[in-house]
């Protein structure tokens, strides 16, 4: 169906190669994915076959893309406007950029059929009707009508998925549709696709750096790294039996259970306590009354013990951020206490809150939009020290200098600015002025979150040693379960805003109680060698 021959895309005629003899075929009905990490050209090539690349990024003249033996390469605008979407699909990245924020669901769900399909209003709106009833949106009629800030990232998702499916394509191009989703919701989201794809024949080119996804759906893999495909074939194959120092480095990123358990925690009492817990948001306001307040934290009771890393996992909305901000006092608790070392957590203005905030830090899910972007990076790290009176210019600076070493990070980038650096930069500057003060307790907000395997690797490598050198306690929120297989010495579970279950790491992992948990880790697409036998990956769609 897609036969890629040649293709190079660079930055103008003669510019720098962005992508560089890339070579692949995908027959009808199956699946192949373009792996590799950020930068490796795997999204740009994806674009290319629709002609979507940025500018000033080209297709070098001897490049060829053919689909269904017609040659895209040079194709006509109006001619390429009758394949996309009614031929082609395209799921993006980011379903709340690429669906209009102004415009509603049921408009722009009905906008290819209005494009490429001779449907009376009435026809397209049942057909829309039926496709957000298979997606399993609770009320169809309602989702028409509505906007796209009102859905939660899993429903966007689908919503995008269903309304490139609608047109019924021959191909569908997935660039990397479930970043940042929760374990469940990834589930749903790809089982959904399988199932639609599958329906209708549609071939799809998935396009990830999540080799654990890859290894459960896929059937065939090509790496990618910096432009070039080093490694093609099985997703068995390649992942199981890597040939390329490239794919072996992919591979040895992934998350792994760190040997020997939990760690020794010191003596004494807890660092954290907190009792009871409630935290409530509150509603709405309408036209004549307020909606009833939500409920984020719902009772919950928790210990944190000096030195040690407790994760707390759970889908998205069930309160693991808000527990996180309630303990360093960015959210204040409707009820219940929190205290740290001894102490109850002090809201406000007041000397005691400062004090106590001195000692508690928090890393934020998205380091490019929690870092100053109008702050150099030596400004942002030195900050936090501007509040230790003990502390001259030259001792300030002296510790900035060391926590960028112990990060990672060069003298070189700090006179750069936020934007200019890469994500996996950019949440080790969030990391070095976390820990620049010398805190004893740190919450760690999906720290991953987006990165690739091999940043990954670093960051979660990073905050595991300088635990161990500075001996702070570590929350650690995340629906990462590899990353907190790799890092957590206990797990609490946390579902609807309490806490269902907590344990050691190796008995949450190994002997789960609770149903909930049960739900989470079949849900986690883990790659694991024992999974990775010499039959293959699981071939979803060929099945």
């Amino acid at each position: 169906m897609l036969s890629v021959r040649n293709l190079s895309i660079s930055v103008g005629p003669s510019g720098k190669r962005i992508v560089d003899k890339l070579n692949f075929d995908l027959a009808s009905g199956d699946m192949l994915a373009l792996v590799g990490e950020s930068g490796s050209g795997k999204t740009m090539a994806a674009r290319s076959i629709l002609n979507l690349l940025p500018a000033p990024l080209v297709t070098t003249p001897d490049s060829s893309i053919r689909f269904e033996g017609r040659e895209l390469t040079g194709l006509a605008a109006k001619a390429l406007r009758q394949i996309r979407g009614a031929q082609i699909g395209m799921v993006f990245q980011e379903p709340m950029v690429s669906l209009n924020p102004a415009v509603t669901i049921g408009e722009q769900m009905a906008e290819g059929l209005r494009l490429h399909r001779d449907m009376s209003r009435a026809e397209i709106k049942d057909r829309s009707l039926a496709m957000l009833e298979r997606i399993q949106i609770k009320d169809p009629g309602k989702c028409l009508a509505a906007y796209p800030h009102e859905f939660s990232g899993g429903m966007r998702q689908r919503i995008m998925l269903a309304s490139v499916m609608l047109l019924k394509p021959r191909l569908l191009i997935a660039d990397e549709p479930t970043t940042a989703l929760d374990t469940l919701v990834q589930r749903d989201v790809l089982d959904l696709m399988v199932e639609l794809t599958r329906e209708n024949g549609t071939a799809v080119l998935l396009i990830s750096h999540d080799l654990g996804m890859v290894s459960h759906y896929v059937n065939n893999v090509t790496v990618m790294c910096e432009g070039k495909a080093v490694e093609q074939g099985s997703s068995a194959q390649v992942l199981h039996a890597p040939q390329h120092d490239y794919t072996r480095r992919l591979v040895d990123a992934l998350p792994k259970r760190s040997a020997g358990g939990s760690r020794k925690t010191v003596d004494g009492p807890p660092l954290v306590e907190i009792s009871n817990v409630v935290v409530d948001y509150p509603g709405r306001p309408r036209l004549f009354a307020r909606a009833a307040p939500k409920r984020a934290v719902d009772g919950v009771d928790l210990t944190i013990r000096r030195s040690e890393t407790l994760a707390l996992v759970g889908a998205s909305g069930s309160g693991k951020t808000t527990l996180g901000r309630a303990i360093v006092g960015l959210v204040r608790p409707s009820s219940g206490s929190i205290s740290f070392l001894g102490k109850a957590i002090a809201n406000g203005r007041s000397a005691d809150a400062r004090l106590q905030r001195r000692d508690m830090q928090i890393v934020f899910q998205d380091p490019y939009s929690s870092l100053d972007p109008r702050q150099s990076i030596a400004e942002i790290v030195t900050e936090p020290l501007k509040l230790d009176t003990e502390l001259d210019r030259k001792r300030r600076t002296a510790r900035m200098d060391e926590a960028i070493e112990e990060v990672g990070l060069t003298r070189d980038l700090l006179e750069r600015f936020p934007h200019q650096l890469s994500g996996g930069q950019r949440q080790r500057v969030a990391i070095a002025r976390a820990i620049v003060r010398r805190p004893a307790f740190i919450v760690a907000d999906e720290p991953v979150s987006a990165l690739d395997m091999t940043v990954q690797k670093q960051i979660l490598l990073l905050i595991r040693s300088l635990q161990e050198r500075y001996g702070f306690a570590c929350l650690f929120v995340s629906h990462d379960l590899g990353a907190v297989e790799q890092v957590a010495d206990r797990v609490a579970v946390m579902q609807d805003g309490r806490i269902v279950e907590i344990g050691d790491r190796d008995d949450v992992f190994d002997r789960p109680r609770h149903a909930y948990t049960r739900a989470l880790l079949d849900a986690a697409m883990l790659i694991d060698r024992r999974f990775i036998d010499g039959a293959g990956a699981r071939k979803a769609v060929a099945q």
